[in-house]
């Protein structure tokens, strides 16, 4: 069964709705993976990102994030997937990575990526599974 989104919020991928200063803060304080990153360099990274935020319905706050590095075209790198701890373990989490997987489905990408460290079951729920020959992977930079 598709996961899906729980009531009461939406995900949009509007740029103008997004909470640059509040990304930034979850992203380099409280995300293992961006801890210090500089606010230039994650305005940069959602400037230059297909972008989707999770809100409150009522409210309009920003309750999650992530962003997708794509040409639309052949690869998409999912990144950056945070959801506030105030609300984690309702389903957010899952319904934003299905949601980013619909989105690009019309693209017809050849793959899409991501890395974590600890949530391999939210990705698993929409259709995520491990490489099967990582070996043939490389990378050039940090690891």
């Amino acid at each position: 069964m598709d996961p899906e989104l729980p009531h009461g919020y939406e995900i949009s991928t509007d740029p103008a709705r997004l909470d640059a200063e509040l990304i930034h803060r979850w992203l380099s304080q409280d995300a293992y993976w961006a801890l210090g990153r500089a606010r230039e360099t994650q305005d940069r990274a959602i400037a230059g990102s297909l972008n989707f935020g999770v809100y409150e319905s009522t409210s309009g706050a920003q309750l999650g994030y992530a962003r997708v590095v794509t040409d639309r075209v052949t690869f998409a790198w999912l990144c950056d997937v945070y959801i506030a701890p105030a609300v984690r373990g309702k389903g957010l989490g899952t319904a934003l990575a299905a949601a980013v997987r619909d989105h690009l489905a019309p693209y017809g990408l050849r793959r899409v990526m991501l890395a974590t460290a600890d949530a391999h079951e939210v990705y698993a729920k929409v259709g995520f599974a491990p490489l099967e020959k990582p070996a043939k992977w490389m990378v050039l930079g940090n690891q």
